[in-house]
C-alpha cells in the first residue's frame, strides 16, 4: 500500500503498491513515472523552486510557493495518481487539503 500525504507545502509517498513482486510492479512504476515527471515539470515548466527526496519506497516534496502553473502540474498528477488508485486500489491517502476549495485546494487558492 502506497501512503499519499498532500499538504499545503509538499507531497509524502511512503511504501510500494504490492501488486507485484519489487522490480515488476506495474502500479509502483506507473506512480513513479508520474512522479518524476512531476518533480521535473514543477522545475522546469513552471520554473518554481523546491526541495526533494526520494529513495526506495520514498519520496518528499517541499515547496514554499507554487506558481499557478505549479498548481496545475499537482492537480494533474493527482488526477492521474488517483484514477490508477480506482483501479488497482493501492493508495491511502494520509491527508488531503480542504476539498472545498478544489481538487485539494492548490489551485483554487
Amino acid at each position: 500500500m502506497i501512503q499519499i500525504r498532500i499538504t499545503e507545502n509538499g507531497i509524502r509517498m511512503d511504501g510500494h503498491a504490492g501488486c507485484r513482486r519489487n522490480g515488476q510492479d506495474l502500479v509502483c512504476a506507473a506512480i513513479s513515472a508520474l512522479t518524476c515527471s512531476l518533480l521535473h515539470s514543477i522545475q522546469d515548466l513552471a520554473g518554481d523552486r523546491i526541495r526533494a527526496e526520494t529513495g526506495d519506497g520514498f519520496t518528499q516534496i517541499e515547496w514554499e510557493k507554487l506558481s499557478e502553473a505549479g498548481k496545475l502540474l499537482v492537480d494533474s498528477w493527482f488526477l492521474a495518481v488517483d484514477d490508477i488508485n480506482h483501479q488497482y486500489h493501492c493508495i491511502q491517502y494520509v491527508t488531503l487539503m480542504r476539498p472545498e476549495k478544489g481538487l485539494f485546494s492548490l489551485s483554487k487558492t
